[in-house]
């Protein structure tokens, strides 16, 4: 007898730099049933980003339209662009049976938070404000400016990890991916989220 698995809702989120795509997108190279939501963005892309896949990238007078129609289930300025989550991206857990990672900052997990209970966060930190600040300059893609901007900012979302289920400290991406695939496949193996499973023993 096959059970339909109830799909789970990861929030992931972390300050500029911290390292949560690379993170995320190695772990679901290795774990199946899983998928990253994409977000819209204003902003524009970097050199290595490509659109659909990292970042829906759209003017902001669309983004502006989107917010109007109800499109989004949760959207925030950050750094002075706008990124939102679709309500549509959010309902691959309930018709297709995945998970869904979501890459979202602070303002956005709290939204989430509030409509989906069952959520299940994760707060990437970096090992230090110094290894974060010369992550974001080595990147290439910042001015001086904006660097600083981010860096402040970063240190004001720290202070929110304790709202968080899970905080993964990301001093070396091989380890921190083992840790975020063992948060998901715990997760997985929670009596809470095997809804389904009297079904299944019934059966028997």
């Amino acid at each position: 007898m096959n059970m339909k698995r109830n799909g789970l809702l990861f929030i992931i989120s972390a300050p500029s730099g911290a390292g949560k795509t690379s993170l995320f997108k190695k772990v679901i190279e290795k774990l199946g049933d899983i998928k990253a939501s994409v977000s819209h963005t204003t902003r524009s892309p970097r050199p290595d980003e490509r659109n659909g896949v990292d970042y829906h990238f759209i003017r902001q007078e669309e983004f502006q339209e989107k917010i109007k129609r109800g499109e989004f289930i949760e959207w925030a300025e950050v750094h002075g662009n706008l990124y939102g989550t679709s309500v549509e991206n959010l309902k691959i857990i309930q018709d297709r049976g995945l998970d869904l990672i979501l890459d979202i900052d602070i303002q956005g997990a709290e939204k989430i938070r509030k409509a989906y209970k069952d959520a299940i966060c994760i707060f990437i930190l970096p090992p230090s404000i110094e290894i974060l600040e010369d992550r974001l300059k080595g990147r290439g893609s910042d001015s001086e400016k904006e660097i600083q901007k981010r860096l402040n900012r970063a240190k004001e979302e720290i202070l929110h990890y304790k709202d968080y289920d899970y905080v993964i400290i990301n001093a070396d991406i091989d380890k921190a991916a083992d840790e975020l695939r063992s948060i998901i496949i715990a997760e997985r193996c929670r009596v809470a989220t095997a809804k389904n499973i009297l079904s299944l023993v019934g059966g028997m």
